[in-house]
């Protein structure tokens, strides 16, 4: 699994706790529920190209994924 970095949520109330990105793919560590792969695919291109410049910003990640993707996700790794 490629190294997670924090998640630099603005708010502090984030469900998200890291995350990693890849060309194809995006990984996201959920506070409570382990860590989820995203990938061109599953969600599509669309939403992943949206998470990745949430996460990299560190703000509404966890927000667009429960209006957006929910459970619309490629894999859970954990």
């Amino acid at each position: 699994m490629p190294e997670m970095k924090p998640y630099r949520n603005r708010s502090g109330r984030s469900g998200v706790l890291a995350y990693a990105i890849g060309e194809s793919y995006i990984l996201v560590r959920f506070v409570n529920d382990g860590t989820y792969e995203y990938t061109d695919a599953k969600p599509g291109r669309m939403h992943l190209h949206n998470m990745q410049r949430l996460a990299t910003a560190g703000i509404g990640l966890s927000t667009y994924i429960g209006r957006f993707v929910r459970g619309n996700y490629a894999r859970k790794l954990d």
